[in-house]
């Protein structure tokens, strides 16, 4: 059997309508999993926990959790209102945990599981943008990552993140459409290349799968050389 193979394992992905979320669904399907979307335009808001409660005892089995639902506020922070900070923090941030909370049991039960988180490039670094209140969350999934690894490791729950780039989806629009902005972004990109969500998808399958089953508590970046600067 593949090392990358994830027959008979149950897969629930936030976010996953659209962007790096559809092609995660695609590819972990793909990999053999069976595969639940969480998705506002689907009805289920994952910062609710009732609601996700609710999905969570429909879905019955989860052994595979990819906390990919967010959004981002792009503007000075002098100009950032409290509501927008709350929105961002609430959705980045609060329903990675509550989400990956809701699943421990479900995970414990089946034996053991694992949950990658998106986190970001921006969370590891100062940015290039005005976006303090995306970069502050995606810094605080970072930690959360290595606290829910250390605090599940006993319970055989693995729990990693993957740090993209900018990547072109509805998140990054305004970047990839206005050609300075996207020049700045080229120019701290070593290789000269972005990845597409297919990128990032590939490597969440890798921390889902077999392939990674020594490695828990990492943040993975796929971000063309960025970090490495």
């Amino acid at each position: 059997m593949s090392l990358l193979s994830l027959e008979g394992k149950a897969a629930v992905v936030t976010g996953g309508a659209k962007g790096i979320g559809a092609a995660t669904v695609a590819l972990l399907r793909q990999h053999g999993a069976s595969v639940a979307s969480l998705d506002i335009a689907g009805g289920c808001d994952v910062t609710d926990e009732s609601a996700v409660k609710a999905a969570f005892a429909r879905i019955g089995e989860i052994d595979l959790l990819v906390n990919n639902a967010g959004r981002a506020v792009r503007k000075p922070a002098v100009d950032l209102a409290l509501k927008e900070w709350n929105e961002v923090v609430e959705l980045n941030l609060t329903a990675t945990f509550l989400c990956s909370r809701l699943a421990h049991p479900y995970m414990k039960k089946r034996g053991g599981g694992a949950i990658v988180n998106l986190a970001s490039i921006m969370g590891l670094s100062g940015g290039l943008f005005p976006n303090a209140s995306y970069q502050a969350s995606k810094g605080a999934v970072v930690n959360l990552t290595r606290a829910l690894a250390l605090e599940w490791a006993g319970d055989n729950i693995r729990v990693n993140a993957i740090a993209p780039t900018f990547v072109r989806t509805d998140l990054t629009a305004p970047i990839f459409s206005n050609p300075e902005v996207l020049d700045t972004v080229m120019s701290h990109t070593p290789l000269r290349r972005l990845p597409e969500v297919e990128d990032i998808a590939a490597a969440i399958l890798f921390l889902c799968s077999p392939a990674a089953r020594c490695i828990t508590g990492i943040t993975l970046p796929v971000d063309s050389g960025y970090l490495a600067r």
